[in-house]
């Protein structure tokens, strides 16, 4: 092989490389906020049993056996109970309109950064998968 052959081979193994890897990644991202949809569609039905079965929603995740669950980043997943006999904190998650986006219990992962805040216009709660609506919505923060 000459050297112009070479770096032929080498340009188009770049090429191939600076496409594959970034759609490759956003596979990834996708597959794992998938995984954490369906993770929170089964603690919320743990949590709605719950309620069936106490009269309330639980305080913490530790009632319905969903504490130690982990999201796809590894991190532990969050939930706020709103309705009462417990005020809502403020902590309540608010559409871009700020406006509360349930009104019984919030149900989130952070997502890919592992940060959030409140309101879904922050730029930390973007990538979080949320439950919105009383769970008629289940995704991504940016996309509510």
């Amino acid at each position: 092989m000459t050297l112009v052959e070479l770096l032929i081979v080498v340009a188009i193994v770049g090429t191939l490389m600076a496409i594959g890897v970034p759609a490759y990644n956003n596979y990834i991202d996708k597959t794992k906020n998938s995984h954490a949809i369906e993770d929170i569609r089964f603690i919320e039905a743990a949590i709605k049993m719950y309620r069936t079965e106490n009269g309330m929603f639980p305080e913490t995740l530790d009632l319905v056996r969903s504490a130690n669950l982990l999201d796809p980043w590894e991190n532990p997943y969050r939930y706020l109970r709103i309705l009462p006999p417990t005020p809502p904190t403020g902590q309540q998650r608010k559409d871009h309109n700020m406006v509360p986006v349930n009104s019984d219990f919030d149900l989130y992962s952070m997502g890919k950064d592992g940060r959030s805040a409140p309101a879904f216009t922050s730029a930390l709660s973007r990538d979080d998968i949320v439950r919105a609506n009383e769970g008629a919505y289940v995704g991504l923060a940016l996309d509510y």
